[in-house]
């Protein structure tokens, strides 16, 4: 089976920095680390907003969402300080997906940078565009200097359909004028105006001591 992804990304909006890195640091991220099946977790916030926070959490496969462990910590089963931060937030996106490309490539535990593309695409335009992605897009970023990982999902429940994760030495990546140079061809000219509900977010990683 396919490998999973849950992302949350969330506006911290009325929470206080310093509660909101305390929540996620001492109680949301570890319970999370603890359920079977979660395979790597990491934090990133906004490389020009910090306010902007992100979790990626691998998962062994998507079923993880449905299991027992993950159900005792999640919906209606939140602690009472995360119902209580949560009620502050503003939500970006919460995503679940199965990773479609490439195989089962877990994120590199070095990256500095994150940059996350999500998007829909009409049914009528949805080949063409998977296509793009595969054989030309996703190839033509890898090779950028400092792409340390590109992979890509489709949601399993909800929206955006589509996800693409780039893990990067660092958020500068993509203002290079090589990356630039990568994200420019005819079929990329050709394909993007049907993009739908997309998300675009430059993330640095987050580090506890002097990250938020």
């Amino acid at each position: 089976m396919a490998k999973g992804i849950l992302i949350a990304a969330m506006n911290i909006g009325r929470a206080a920095d310093d509660e909101f890195h305390d929540w996620y640091d001492t109680e949301h991220l570890p319970e999370r680390q603890r359920v079977p099946g979660f395979l790597v977790c990491q934090r990133w916030i906004g490389a020009d907003d910090p306010r902007v926070s992100m979790a990626t959490y691998d998962l062994a496969d998507i079923s993880v969402m449905q299991s027992p462990g993950y159900k005792a910590i999640g919906g209606e089963n939140l602690s009472p300080w995360s119902k209580r931060i949560v009620a502050k937030v503003q939500r970006i996106m919460r995503y679940e997906g199965e990773q479609i490309l490439p195989g089962d490539e877990l994120p590199p535990a070095n990256a500095g940078g994150l940059l996350i593309n999500a998007m829909t695409v009409p049914p009528e335009h949805e080949t063409d565009f998977n296509a793009w992605y595969d054989k030309e897009h996703i190839a033509a970023l890898s090779a950028v200097p400092g792409v340390l990982s590109a992979r890509r999902f489709r949601a399993t429940v909800g929206g955006p359909k589509y996800v693409a994760l780039y893990h990067l030495t660092g958020p500068e990546v993509v203002e290079s004028k090589e990356w630039d140079v990568a994200r420019q061809s005819e079929w990329t000219t050709r394909i993007t105006p049907h993009f739908r509900d997309r998300i675009r977010l430059v993330l640095r990683r987050y580090v506890r001591d002097g990250g938020k």
